[in-house]
């Protein structure tokens, strides 16, 4: 074989062994120190806080209770389901045991031998499974004819008057309650996504932190306003330490960070300058942080009018530096804009600056060396030429 041919090969073979070993130390370090070095977050991916209240004293809990319609609200739909059956089967057999009290008061059931021109409270009761029909056709209106109230006893008409008053208010509450909740905003934040990552690298010259958002329908947030808190915790020059400690981001778009024309997918983006929290963070110390990069949109929803908030979190261990987002967004032939989610959170390795701290004074370097300086020590002597050549 010819020396430049083995040449070419050892270095062929030494590129793909530097690479296929690379991949290799990633994906070890991913699926193994990864797993067990996970960060605790405040927010879940999905919105979520991850917070619990421990001592709260029992007058605090009542203030639940007070409260009863929020807290069916936030109940889940188990508990919720449960809390709707045991309303309904409960008042009606409540109201089953009066219906057959009131008859057993009358003596209207078959055990005590009613003459024939007894009149009794309610016709047709015969038990206590006929006064639990009763009842439940009561509350509902079914009204199926075969059992009524008469005339003969004022304690069957005011119970009648009082159970068809509770069933309307407990009617109300549980349909509101199961309508409320299947038409919360918190469904609607459901359709809008984060990316998977964040990314750093530069954008129009400056260093800057990216997220990318979408909104899967096509209805629009009205009013949408997109801002982040980075929870990290410090200690104060006092010597307190301060857990969750929350300092504001800006996140922004070309167009500002309000009132976004959100009808398709968005970069936001957060300049990384002297005032910015990652400012002294740089490429190679960014995993040895401990910090959780919370990221909020409230917006109105279109249909409903309903304000609603979206949210999501990022660690350190997802937030990568030196990569952008690859395009999502085409123009088909037809004319149609056309969104490919398969690049969503697809993210492309680019040159960028190891820390903003660099990028910065890279800039002065270059801005000095285009300007000139005047040395005020520096005096410029005029010489006299003399032409001593002779003809």
């Amino acid at each position: 074989m010819d020396a430049p041919v083995w040449n070419m090969l050892r270095i062929l073979i030494r590129v793909l062994t530097e690479r296929m070993f690379k991949h290799l130390r990633k994906w070890f370090v991913t699926h193994f120190f990864g797993h067990s070095r996970q960060r605790a977050r405040l927010v879940s991916k999905d919105g979520r806080c991850n917070i619990e209240f421990g001592n709260v004293e029992a007058q605090s809990r009542f203030i639940f209770f007070v409260d009863i319609w929020t807290t069916v609200l936030d109940l889940k739909w188990r508990y919720k389901m449960t809390i709707f059956i045991t309303a309904f089967l409960g008042s009606w057999f409540l109201f089953g045991l009066l219906w057959y009290a009131v008859a057993y008061i009358h003596k209207d059931l078959p055990e005590f031998h009613p003459s024939v021109n007894h009149t009794p409270c309610v016709e047709n009761i015969n038990g206590l499974t006929s006064a639990f029909l009763f009842s439940l056709e009561t509350q509902v209106t079914i009204g199926y004819g075969f059992r009524c109230v008469t005339e003969q006893c004022g304690t069957a008409i005011f119970l009648l008057i009082f159970q068809s008053i509770l069933g309307v208010i407990i009617n109300s509450f549980m349909c509101g309650a199961i309508l409320a909740k299947i038409s919360r905003p918190k469904k609607r934040a459901k359709t809008i996504t984060f990316s998977k990552n964040a990314v750093i690298s530069k954008r129009g010259g400056k260093l800057c932190l990216l997220i990318r958002v979408a909104n899967l329908r096509k209805s629009l947030l009205i009013g949408s306003h997109i801002y982040g808190k980075l929870l990290k915790t410090t200690v104060t020059p006092e010597g307190e330490t301060i857990i969750l400690d929350q300092i504001n981001i800006n996140f922004v778009v070309d167009a500002g960070n309000e009132n976004l024309f959100f009808i398709s997918p968005l970069t936001i983006y957060h300049v990384i300058d002297q005032n910015s929290p990652f400012f002294h963070m740089a490429a190679e110390t960014l995993l040895q942080q401990d910090f959780e990069l919370v990221v909020f949109l409230d917006g109105t929803v279109e249909s409903t009018s309903a304000t609603c908030q979206v949210r999501t979190s990022y660690v350190p261990e997802e937030v990568l530096w030196g990569y952008r987002f690859a395009p999502i967004v085409s123009k088909t032939k037809e004319g149609k804009y056309r969104v490919d989610f398969h690049n969503f959170s697809k993210t492309v390795e680019v040159e960028t600056p190891h820390c903003a701290m660099c990028l910065y004074n890279e800039k002065d370097t270059r801005a000095r060396m285009k300007r000139g300086y005047d040395n005020p020590n520096f005096v410029l002597s005029e010489v006299n030429e003399t032409n001593d050549t002779k003809m």
